[in-house]
């Protein structure tokens, strides 16, 4: 009896702990954040393009929950952001027209957009290349080839007509 009941209060213990520990380690994880938060003062100084709570809002929606970010990187990502928002601009300053439509934006960052459907395309074709060199594979092993033979497949037209 008084061993289950050791065994209780120790579980009981060690939940303590654990959640304690859970805690410590947010606690640990906000102030290590709040260290690495770029002040508006610096962000002024460093002169970033956008508010970079917005930026990190953005980033840790898309990472897991336990990473952090280090503020070098939330500077740099500010930074480059505002590159490509300037690059795209500048891509838009071509057009003729004095008052910029949704058209002109899409048009702009179509060079970015294409880079993506670049990539799925190009694992699209591999894709195909790998059936198509399993599919050879097969043909080679149903005709009874062996590494290193050639086969010559000659035209039909060739194969029929008389030889002299």
């Amino acid at each position: 009896m008084s061993e289950q009941k050791d065994k209780k209060e120790e579980k009981k213990v060690e939940e303590k702990l654990e959640k304690a520990s859970e805690e410590a380690k947010e606690e640990v994880k906000e102030e290590i954040e709040k260290h690495e938060e770029v002040s508006e003062e610096e962000e002024a100084k460093l002169k970033l393009p956008f508010p970079t709570a917005a930026v990190v809002r953005i980033m840790k929606a898309n990472m897991d929950n336990e990473k952090m970010i280090k503020r070098d990187v939330k500077v740099e990502m500010n930074k480059w952001l505002g590159g490509m928002c300037a690059q795209v601009s500048k891509e838009m300053n071509k057009f003729p027209y004095v008052m910029m439509h949704l058209n002109e934006l899409k048009e702009a960052k179509r060079v970015y957009e294409d880079l993506e459907n670049f990539q799925k395309e190009k694992d699209r074709i591999l894709a195909h290349f790998e059936a198509i060199k399993k599919d050879i594979e097969r043909l080679e092993r149903d005709l009874g080839v062996e590494e290193g033979d050639v086969i010559i497949v000659k035209k039909k037209e060739e194969a029929e007509a008389p030889q002299a």
